[in-house]
């Protein structure tokens, strides 16, 4: 036979095996993929775990050797750019504290926040803004040296921007409703851009508690409330200093044997126990709160700047809880079910007016099963057109479901009912009606009154909160109903929130004394779910915190109300309503790097000089990226200012700038 042949027709046989046929497919296979590869990679592919991949720093080539990382890239075939890779799901913003197996977990360190990474202060801070708020102007980028502020003129004492823009006040076509006393901030341009002064002869304020019963007359040099209610037993004057007996017009013989009577009326009202949390309308100078402090009970007093507008800045001076608000034509700034009792005193308010819509604003704010008091004349006189008053009270009272549980000399007592059941019975047509189910009751900024029923929740929220003090590190029911971007974690945030700012004011206490300082009247400007107030009464600190809620965030402060604490829902691009001059310390975590896009930083930092006393200090908890122009603003408003480093050290992205407004 032909060997050549024969030599053919072997290699014919073996092509024409399985195995080659496999072998071929394979390498054919393997080259494919191989020019795939190379065509298509790039420096643009994203690796999903960065960290694992080889960098100068982490390179296990010896430095030595100073081997570049490219010498280790294929050579032979010059790199090409990959397929694109999937694009990546919607980034999921998500809450908690989560070890390293990915479970919730309550045992962890306490560190300081990276301004780049999801803090409290990130997922607290970021929501919606409420209400009709109009979204604010983007505020340039350009850095313009700050030169030092003037002080305004001495017109401004007692200037409230907001509550004091009489060119806005005099463009009301009415104010029969009240109008003239609710905000009128002044429009851009004319916003406050100086110091507000100090009155003549102004002295460090007394401390808590000597302040309650007497202030320095040269801090609040005013005497018309001693003319008109002198007589009241609400205020006097002697020597050089305001007296408060403790009167009120309808307590003139003191508030403490008022509070006995209304205990006694209603036994189950249970001050300091089961109220913890009240607001006072019509306050005067806030004797009936001030008393309550010794009986273990928070009183949010509120007036209007009206005939008698310093009685809100005597409240202040003497460290009792107090702002200006009024009840008119829109929602006051606290949240739904936020007052285990309301009390009104000759508040001078006619609830029955517009189809009773001013009651009705009281029924929003009042708890489940809370209790209102009214001390007024109708309750007790016979006059024809005062007993009409009583009659109309009484029925709409009992229209919205209240119960009147005591009726005694010149108080009457209802109590709110716990659930929705009498509302539900009530007939076709009954007026008020319930308000729409898309009406949100903790919707409160700029949100104008309704002539409705809020109806209460199904599950009970709000309505089942523990007793005090154990309601204040409790995790509340309606913190899962507030609108954030968690769900299960959210008590574990809520415990989180709390722990670490115990340990930062501990810290704080420890290191700046601040039990040394003798704080009375404290504003938290970013408050979260109060975790800072908190820390502040489980650190034994004698004062009290109003805890603000940004309304560039999330609104927790339902939560804020459930745990026993107080606040205001606000927008730091406006003024706030209190006078000047009017608290000892002001914190703000976090506040300045989210509100800096919104409005021009050094609007509030001349807010926060005017609420400021002398002698008073602001703590300042940001990134390190708002420090520089921070410091620039502490020193053109004239506060001594010191840069301090955090616990994470000289490169963390956060700092601390602590300043005092000196005398």
């Amino acid at each position: 036979m032909n060997p050549t042949a024969t030599g053919a027709a072997t290699v014919t046989n073996i092509l024409r095996t399985p195995k080659f046929v496999k072998f071929t497919a394979i390498a054919l296979l393997s080259i494919s993929l191989l020019f795939l590869f190379t065509r298509f990679s790039s420096s643009s592919f994203s690796f999903p775990y960065p960290s694992l991949l080889l960098s100068p720093s982490s390179s296990p080539i010896s430095p030595s050797l100073s081997v570049p990382l490219e010498i280790l890239s294929p050579s032979l075939t010059p790199p090409l750019p990959s397929p694109p890779p999937p694009p990546l799901p919607p980034a999921v913003r998500s809450t908690g504290i989560i070890d390293e197996n990915g479970a919730m977990s309550e045992s962890f360190f306490i560190g300081d926040l990276d301004s780049n990474s999801t803090s409290f202060n990130d997922v607290l801070g970021e929501g919606e803004e409420e209400g009709s708020e109009k979204e604010k102007k983007s505020v340039p980028e350009v850095r313009v040296r700050i030169g030092k502020y003037e002080s305004c003129d001495v017109s401004k004492i007692d200037y409230v921007p907001c509550l004091d823009n009489e060119e806005a006040i005099k463009e009301l076509i009415n104010s029969t409703r009240g109008e003239r006393f609710e905000r009128h901030c002044p429009t851009e341009g004319k916003a406050l851009n100086c110091l507000v002064p100090r009155p003549e002869g102004y002295r460090t304020p007394i401390q808590w508690p000597q302040s309650r019963d007497e202030v320095w007359f040269s801090n609040i040099p005013h005497t018309r409330l001693v003319e008109d209610k002198g007589g009241q037993n609400w205020i006097s004057i002697k020597n050089d200093k305001f007296i408060f007996p403790g009167g009120g017009t309808q307590f003139i013989h003191g508030a403490d044997q008022y509070l006995d009577q209304i205990s006694k009326m209603v036994p189950d009202i249970g001050f300091g126990l089961h109220t913890h949390v009240v607001l006072d309308i019509g306050c005067g100078v806030a004797s009936f709160g001030a008393f309550l402090l010794q009986r273990n009970v928070t009183t949010m007093s509120i007036a209007p700047k009206d005939v008698h507008e310093n009685q809100i800045q005597f409240a202040l001076e003497r460290g009792v809880p107090a702002m200006g608000a009024v009840f008119s034509t829109h929602r006051l700034l606290y949240p739904s079910q936020a007052f285990d009792l309301i009390h009104c005193s000759r508040c001078r308010i006619n609830w029955t007016r517009d189809d009773g819509i001013l009651l009705l604003e009281a029924n929003r704010m009042l708890r489940a099963g809370g209790y209102f008091a009214w001390a007024a004349q109708p309750v007790y006189k016979h006059e024809k057109n005062l007993q009409e008053q009583w009659k109309e009270m009484e029925d709409l009272a009992r229209c919205i479901c209240w119960e009147l549980v005591r009726k005694e000399g010149y108080i009457a007592i209802w109590q709110k009912p716990l659930n929705n059941s009498c509302y539900l019975n009530h007939d076709t047509g009954v007026r008020p009606p319930l308000c729409d189910s898309n009406d949100n009751p903790d919707n409160v900024w700029d949100i104008s009154l309704r002539a409705c029923i809020t109806p209460l929740p199904e599950n009970g929220h709000g309505s089942n909160v523990s007793t005090w003090p154990t309601r204040l590190h409790y995790p509340p029911d309606r913190l899962q109903s507030i609108e954030m971007d968690a769900s299960i974690s959210r008590k574990e945030l809520f415990r989180a929130e709390s722990k670490y700012w115990y340990e930062i004011i501990d810290s704080y206490v420890r290191a700046f004394r601040w039990k040394e300082m003798k704080l009375r009247n404290v504003m938290d400007m970013r408050a979260g779910f109060g975790g800072f107030a908190a820390a502040l009464h489980d650190l034994q600190i004698d004062c009290w915190v109003m805890n603000v809620v940004p309304v560039s965030g999330f609104n927790t402060l339902p939560v804020i109300y459930d745990r026993g604490l107080i606040g205001v829902v606000h927008d730091w691009c406006e003024p706030f309503d209190t006078y000047p001059r009017t608290y000892d310390l002001l914190h703000a975590a976090g506040l300045f790097s989210v509100q800096q896009k919104r409005c021009n930083m050094s609007t509030i930092i001349l807010e926060m000089d005017r609420m400021l006393r002398p002698g008073g200090r602001v703590y300042i908890r940001d990134s390190i990226s708002v420090m520089g122009e921070l410091q620039e603003l502490a020193a053109a408003v004239g506060w001594v200012a010191a840069l301090h480093e955090t616990g994470e050290g000289p490169h963390a992205s956060l700092k601390i700038l602590i300043s005092e407004k000196r005398m």
